[in-house]
């Protein structure tokens, strides 16, 4: 966290916007599946959980802060009618990993999707970083990714059931200035999805993975007022995304019309992969100087 961060009035839409948001699949699409989301209480993790309910889909929510995961299990129960799971507990930590999994088999049988959601970083030039810092980083997207995709996996095996997994990273193949600890982790993640799609294909696992551009949520709350602006004209669509970009992309992944898809990586970025600057941790002086 950026502890200079500023509040930024736009957050992404409310919980009773998430209810209500257009979606272009059919409300009984995941019913009768248990769908686990990871870093489900706020922003598009939150987001990603409604959408599944939407769509009929039994959720199990984890997340680090229970008073965020319970109001939005509370708000999804009376959505769906049906019961959610939560469980407070931290992806860094491969035992309480392993004990989340263990009780969401136990209260479901086991699950359909896993969305690895979960996930942090702080913007800071790499100069800057210290030895704490970048393992926080990598430890929460890298490795944290990593103990919830094996378990899960193991778990499928050991039941002789498919599985589908989806993570969600970032858009990083031109790199992102002022992350550089999120692209080395996103970049593990999205190199470890592609060889495990190989591995477990013979156990009917899925792995892909999203990669999400400047979405609007209130993870921009994490930023400096003045670098936010930068999300805004970081694409040739000259505007953020919004949460519902995501989890719709999630649902296609997952869903039947993901079927003939592994290995891959989505990203939704407005074209930031293509043109617009993207300053997270303010642009450098170096950059402001025109060529002469």
């Amino acid at each position: 966290m950026n502890s200079a961060a500023t509040q930024h009035p736009r957050f992404g839409p409310g919980d009773e916007a998430l209810a209500a948001l257009p979606t272009v699949y059919r409300d009984d699409l995941f019913a009768g599946k248990v769908v686990l989301v990871s870093g489900a209480g706020s922003g598009i993790g939150k987001a990603i959980a409604f959408l599944f309910a939407r769509l009929g889909a039994t959720v199990a929510l984890c997340g680090r802060k229970a008073d965020k995961l319970e109001d939005c299990a509370e708000k999804l129960r009376a959505l769906s009618g049906r019961e959610v799971f939560i469980y407070p507990m931290t992806i860094r930590d491969p035992e309480q990993v392993d004990a989340l999994l263990a009780a969401v088999w136990e209260r479901f049988g086991g699950i359909d999707v896993l969305v690895n959601n979960a996930g942090g970083q702080f913007a800071a030039h790499a100069m800057d970083f210290t030895v704490k810092g970048w393992n926080a980083v990598i430890d929460t997207n890298l490795n944290g990714t990593w103990y919830m995709m094996q378990g899960a996996a193991k778990r499928w095996v050991e039941q002789g059931r498919p599985g589908n997994i989806v993570n969600i990273t970032a858009a990083i193949d031109r790199g992102l200035t002022g992350m550089a600890h999120t692209t080395a982790s996103r970049a593990g993640v999205i190199a470890l999805s592609r060889t495990l799609a190989i591995e477990w294909a013979e156990h009917g696992i899925r792995l892909n993975c999203i990669g999400a551009g400047a979405i609007e949520s209130n993870g921009f709350n994490n930023y400096r007022e003045e670098n936010v602006a930068t999300f805004y004209s970081c694409n040739p669509m000259k505007r953020a995304g919004d949460v519902q970009d995501i989890a719709e992309a999630v649902v296609y992944l997952a869903g039947p019309s993901g079927k003939f898809i592994t290995g891959e990586v989505l990203n939704v970025e407005g074209g930031m992969l293509l043109w617009g600057e993207f300053w997270p941790a303010g642009k450098p002086d170096y950059f402001k100087v025109e060529p002469t």
